[in-house]
């Protein structure tokens, strides 16, 4: 399992605590969602694992050979030593289905059994949380008794994307390791590498709206942002006196089948006004900044209140047209 690419320093600190033998028993990995947290969360308990069950046969780094039985058995889903705790789907028949909105107390209920034991395979046992932001209140507090007595040979990774709305006793107990966004250039190697068939104008317009996050904008690869980014950058450019762009807009994003990349607009709508204000001053300034928040406003009313997608883009789109009339300053 490689490392995602950025976020050095981070990997660099949890290194240094393995190998001085002193290995915290709780970590938050914290930062913006899609910074590479959770895969790294899973190289590094792969790694304390395999290490513990082979002491001093790895390689260093977080290397662990492919046919290492560590690797194989967490593929696998059974290494008795690790456990993860993540959203299920809200019908256990129909895993590729829509998430449950958090993570209940019964996963936390569920690993006290295996803590009344001592590790099958090794002294080190592994739990993974992603995220601890979606745990339960009562999930939570469960979750506290057991950092704040931590079982023997236990390690916690906690992956919070907001690590400022978690109980203070829980951030407490952890020793905190800060991911950062990546840069444009890790960016665009992680996307060339993720997304071969992508030209560059796609790469460039995923780059853009992943925000440093590679998770992020994977989640839009194959929705064309390049095309959204062109059409909202001609209506900021030129304006649109005759409403022909919006609603040329409006209904290629009206389609059901075209949700996806209504979604992706509505997303890439404010972050593209936003972009717009850098450049201007005095009243094309505050058209700019009044626009954003006019359009994160209709951006959570459309999916909150499930508004209509045709009329909401041709809104949405209006927002970008302001740009237009109100560019100096």
């Amino acid at each position: 399992m490689s490392l995602p690419v950025g976020n050095q320093p981070a990997h660099a600190a949890f290194a240094a605590a393995m190998e001085s033998g002193a290995l915290h028993h709780a970590w938050l990995f914290a930062g913006p969602e899609g910074v590479g947290k959770a895969s790294f969360a899973r190289a590094a308990a792969l790694r304390l694992l395999a290490e513990g069950a082979s002491p001093g046969t790895l390689p260093p780094g977080f290397d662990v050979p492919e046919g290492d039985r560590t690797r194989s058995l967490i593929a696998a889903g059974s290494h008795p030593d690790y456990r993860e705790l993540v959203r299920q789907p809200k019908d256990a028949d129909k895993p590729g289905q829509d998430l449950a909105r958090s993570i209940p107390i019964a996963q936390v209920r569920a690993l006290q059994p295996m803590f009344a034991t001592t590790p099958s395979m090794s002294s080190r046992r592994v739990v993974l949380i992603d995220a601890i932001d979606d745990l339960e209140r009562g999930g939570a507090n469960a979750l506290l008794k057991n950092l704040e007595e931590p079982p023997a040979g236990t390690i916690f990774l906690l992956i919070s994307h907001a690590p400022g709305r978690l109980l203070p006793t829980i951030r407490s107990r952890c020793r905190l390791l800060r991911f950062e966004p990546l840069d444009d250039i890790a960016m665009t190697r992680v996307l060339r590498e993720a997304l071969p068939q992508c030209d560059d104008a796609e790469i460039a317009a995923l780059t853009k709206a992943g925000q440093g996050a590679p998770g992020r904008a994977l989640g839009f690869a194959g929705l064309e942002l390049a095309k959204l980014d062109e059409a909202m950058a001609a209506i900021a450019r030129d304006g649109d006196p005759g409403n022909a762009r919006r609603a040329r807009l409006a209904k290629l994003l009206a389609p059901k089948a075209a949700q996806p990349r209504y979604e992706a607009f509505l997303d890439r709508a404010p972050a593209f006004i936003a972009s717009a204000a850098p450049a201007r001053s005095g009243q094309g300034l505050q058209v700019a900044l009044d626009s954003y928040d006019a359009a994160r406003a209709l951006a959570a009313s459309a999916r909150g209140l499930s508004l209509d997608s045709q009329a909401t883009v041709y809104e949405m789109a209006g927002l970008v047209a302001k740009l237009a009339a109100n560019s100096g300053g």
